[in-house]
Formats: C-alpha cells, structure tokens, sequence
C-alpha cells in the first residue's frame, strides 16, 4: 500500500512540474510571438529608411543641398520681379489711361 502512496504522490509532483512546463511554455509562445511582430515592425522600418536613402542619392545625383538652396533663392527672386512687373505694368497701364481720358477732355 505504501508503494502505492508513493507511485500517487510522485505522478502528482510529475503532473504538477509537467503543468508548470507547460505555463512557462505558452509564456515564451507568447513572447516570441510578441517578438516576431516587433521583428515585422523593424523590417518595414527599415524598407522605409532604404527607400529614403535610394531616393536621397537620386536627389544628391541631380542637385547637391547647396545647389537646391540657390535654387530656392533664385525662385524666390523671381516671384519678387514678377510682382514688382505686374505693379509696375497696372502703374503705366493707369497713366496711360490717364494720359487718354486728358488728351479726350482737351480735345
């Protein structure tokens, strides 16, 4: 009987570490799945960065950042003239209508 007890309270210890195997198993599952997604995450980041660096040596190829900044500047003095164009022409355009309706009352 005593051989019995002892078979009896061995599988329960056998059963209660396979149990506690078992949990600690389903835990790391869940970190490696956990993990993977992270891992995922990183990969499309990474897909990111490489594109933005492809792109950046494309733009490097076409026009350094001190080229694109002179650029800019040379926009930006344009849009200046064009304004200071258009001001100036409505001005002559206003004189010369000016200039019509007097030589009209002198006449």
């Amino acid at each position: 009987m005593s051989e019995k007890n002892g078979w009896d309270t061995y599988s329960k210890l056998v059963l209660q570490q396979l149990e506690t195997l078992s949990s600690g198993i389903e835990g790391l599952r869940s970190e490696l799945q956990h993990v993977k997604e992270q891992l995922t995450e990183l990969k499309a980041k990474e897909d990111r960065v490489q594109d933005l660096k492809i792109w950046k040596e494309k733009m490097d190829d076409i026009a350094s950042p001190p080229q694109l900044k002179e650029a800019l500047l040379e926009i930006e003095e344009l849009k200046e003239f064009k304004t200071k164009s258009v001001t100036a022409f409505m001005v002559i355009q206003a004189l010369m209508a000016g200039a019509l309706a007097l030589t009209n009352m002198i006449s």
